[in-house]
């Protein structure tokens, strides 16, 4: 599914030529201003046992730094921080994710938050060099044009030491040919079940995603939001390509994750 993370900041438009001219971008909701509410009652949980699962051996092997591309709500990022005795960064472009992001911050012990560094903006625009030996990038290089994500790679090759490896959770290969429904676990608060609905489907050689959410009391919808992605597909081929001319080693797949190193020969992460 679509993850809370974007290394995608959104576009800013030229000035129109009429200064008296209306913005049609006025008023407009960023991206994630519906989802940051409802994301971590729906989805931490699972989330977080799939950051253990993918993440944690390699979090335990790095010891000069981390970087967490698309932080999101923070779930990997706390995950992160439990492992390693590293330093972190978590970069996140989209104001409504860092609310949680900090939120979750506040409240861990006062060494993880000394060791964790927030970066408002994109991994290209946070401009780190050198400062860690594992990139994780997870649900993140779907939701970037391609232009953006080919300067992703090159900003995660800059961001390793020689020898660290960089993580990353594919986009879909392809656009499916008939839509897709599915339903995340439903969660009780209180009176409450709160319940999301995600549906895909294609759009222009592109593929959209949809989610719906709502609160239901007593058998009645009592609130009903909705928010849409869009996704660009990209084969494993191109995605090796492309990490390959961003100056990177691919290695092999492990739990779903390519795998790519700056400064010599990948191996599979444990």
């Amino acid at each position: 599914m679509l993850q809370d993370r974007s290394d995608q900041a959104p576009d800013v438009p030229d000035a129109p030529d009429d200064p008296d001219a209306p913005d049609d971008t006025a008023g407009a909701a960023e991206p994630y201003s519906v989802t940051a509410e409802f994301y971590d009652i729906l989805q931490s949980e699972s989330d977080r046992r799939l950051a253990e699962r993918r993440f944690a051996a390699a979090a335990r092997a790095a010891t000069t730094g981390i970087v967490d591309v698309g932080a999101g709500t923070g779930i990997v990022t706390e995950v992160l921080l439990a492992c390693s005795a590293a330093p972190v960064h978590a970069v996140e472009p989209s104001a409504p994710m860092r609310v949680a992001l900090l939120t979750r911050v506040a409240g861990l012990s006062a060494d993880a938050r000394a060791r964790v560094t927030v970066h408002p903006d994109t991994l290209q625009g946070a401009g780190l060099t050198g400062v860690a030996d594992l990139v994780i990038c997870a649900n993140t290089a779907g939701v970037v044009e391609p232009p953006q994500r080919r300067e992703l790679w090159r900003a995660a090759a800059a961001a390793l030491v020689p020898g660290g490896l960089l993580l990353v959770e594919p986009p879909p290969a392809a656009v499916p040919d008939t839509p897709t429904r599915r339903e995340l676990p439903p969660v009780r608060v209180g009176p409450d079940t709160y319940r999301a609905e995600v549906c895909t489907r294609a759009d222009r050689g592109l593929l959209s995603v949809t989610y719906t959410y709502r609160v239901e009391r007593a058998g009645r919808i009592v609130r009903e939001e909705y928010e849409e992605f869009t996704m660009w597909p990209a084969t494993a081929e191109t995605l090796h390509d492309e990490l390959r001319q961003a100056g990177l080693s691919v290695g092999g797949e492990v739990n779903g994750l390519i795998s790519a190193s700056f400064g010599r020969k990948t191996v599979s992460p444990g």
